[in-house]
């Protein structure tokens, strides 16, 4: 990877979240004083903001339209959704939320047959209405206009009528022994309730997510759940999910 490409990528980073000048020099593996320059760079362009010990992203950590999250570790999100199709096989009906990672592994299912499908996301929506051998359900209910997910007690009710092999969930931030956390209330209230109507539940989070606890409404995991990140994951990152009893951690490498 050239510095400039580096560059790009970290800009595209902090969008998700702010990030150490240690962690950036671990993922990359590169010396603190490149980081550094790196991070000169960018704040002299104004493409970040300088802090102590790191930087973010000047338009801080407001929830981000989807179209603009799908642009993200599209790498990453492809590697993730690789890993997570591999737990389908023995599915019959699966959960996915909305959001662009999710969408990643909808756009892999569209190609297996037998499976039916139940989602509030616009994007899988999109991705599998009309295809062969998937039984579309659509959770209907108020359109969240940046996520493009359906919430409220539409979805909720619809939900709560059936039961799935397994979930896959998307989320603003994940939290070792905290759980996910999203901008909305509504967003946690449909999530959380997936987890409970599900018998396996797989958390889809590129390694920007890992930690970062901007939002303010939290689902909680009460019983084992899978986090499925990337390899570009530090191991400070890493730790407390390989910590908790209740988490399994697998590592998608990009272009694997």
């Amino acid at each position: 990877m050239s510095g400039a490409e580096r560059r790009a990528e970290i800009r595209d980073l902090l969008q998700v979240r702010p990030l150490s000048v240690a962690e950036l020099a671990e993922r990359y593996d590169v010396s603190e004083s490149t980081i550094r320059r790196d991070l000169t760079r960018l704040s002299g362009a104004g493409e970040i903001v300088r802090t102590y010990g790191g930087a973010l992203s000047p338009a801080g950590p407001d929830e981000q339209p989807l179209r603009e999250r799908e642009q993200l570790a599209r790498a990453q999100k492809a590697a993730i959704a690789v890993a997570a199709e591999s737990h389908v096989a023995d599915c019959r009906l699966v959960l996915l939320d909305a959001g662009t990672t999710v969408g990643a592994l909808a756009a892999r299912l569209a190609s297996r047959g037998g499976l039916t499908v139940a989602t509030p996301g616009l994007t899988s929506i999109d991705i599998l209405a009309g295809v062969p051998g998937i039984e579309l359900i659509v959770l209907g209910g108020t359109v969240h206009q940046l996520s493009l997910g359906m919430v409220g007690p539409l979805a909720e009710a619809a939900v709560a009528r059936l039961t799935a092999d397994a979930v896959f969930l998307g989320a603003d931030g994940v939290v070792a022994g905290q759980g996910i956390c999203e901008a909305r209330q509504e967003q946690v209230a449909l999530k959380q309730l997936m987890i409970n109507r599900s018998r396996d539940v797989y958390v889809l989070a590129d390694s920007g997510k890992l930690g970062r606890a901007e939002s303010h409404w939290w689902a909680a995991f009460d019983r084992s759940w899978t986090l499925i990140t990337d390899t570009g994951a530090t191991g400070a990152q890493l730790a407390p999910f390989t910590d908790d009893p209740l988490c399994t951690v697998e590592l998608a490498a990009p272009g694997a």
